[in-house]
């Protein structure tokens, strides 16, 4: 049975989901020093094609921000925000008015890793609180460039995955701003079962 077939995994994904995007959100307003709210999170498995599905335009600049999974649980993690995303989160960070960054610098490449760093941190922490389970993740790198291309890049990095990829997509709002992010999870062959096993499931 597909995992996004059986109610058990579902329940327990989208509650790893919350859990997990929850406490990125919280992290990202620490790191702001400003209320950020995050809307109910999108959870599903996906393949690659179902990946590049999710975005309108594969040319559309964006940026992409991956971090290797390393512990009970291997793999590789990816962020990946459009490019309007990217510029609104670095003039947050910087305590500037929106719309002041027009495009990437070293500084805010250095910021947006310094995001992915932190909600991947927060993200891992929170799984691992709740499975038991001990997570790592190496330095984020980054890219931006067209999203399919960019995406791409960050799956080959990542050498061998599951076929099944952990998708969520969800709204973070500070203040009248909207932030669209979008989280991948792609597990070692054999990791989802891990983490299955932990919470009590056995995947099929």
């Amino acid at each position: 049975m597909l995992l996004e077939e059986n109610d058990m995994y579902f329940d327990a994904l989208q509650e790893l989901s919350n859990i997990g995007l929850g406490n990125a959100a919280t992290a990202l307003a620490d790191l702001l020093n400003k209320k950020v709210e995050i809307a109910v999170p999108e959870a599903c498995f996906v393949d690659l094609e179902g990946i590049m599905a999710k975005f309108d335009d594969l040319g559309e600049l964006a940026a992409c921000i991956n971090l290797e999974v390393q512990g009970d649980v291997r793999g590789t993690i990816v962020f990946v925000f459009t490019q309007k995303s990217i510029l609104k989160l670095i003039d947050m960070l910087m305590g500037q008015e929106i719309g002041t960054t027009m495009e990437l610098d070293f500084m805010g490449e250095s910021a947006a890793m310094e995001i992915g760093n932190i909600l991947s941190g927060s993200f891992m922490n929170a799984i691992g609180s709740m499975t038991g389970l001990l997570l790592n993740a190496s330095v984020p790198m980054f890219a931006f460039d067209m999203v399919g291309a960019a995406f791409s890049s960050s799956v080959l990095a990542s050498g061998h995955y599951d076929e099944k990829i952990l998708s969520i997509d969800t709204m973070f709002y500070q203040a009248q701003e909207q932030i669209m992010g979008h989280f991948f999870l792609l597990p070692e062959v054999g990791c989802l079962d891990k983490l299955f096993e932990s919470l009590g499931l056995l995947a099929c």
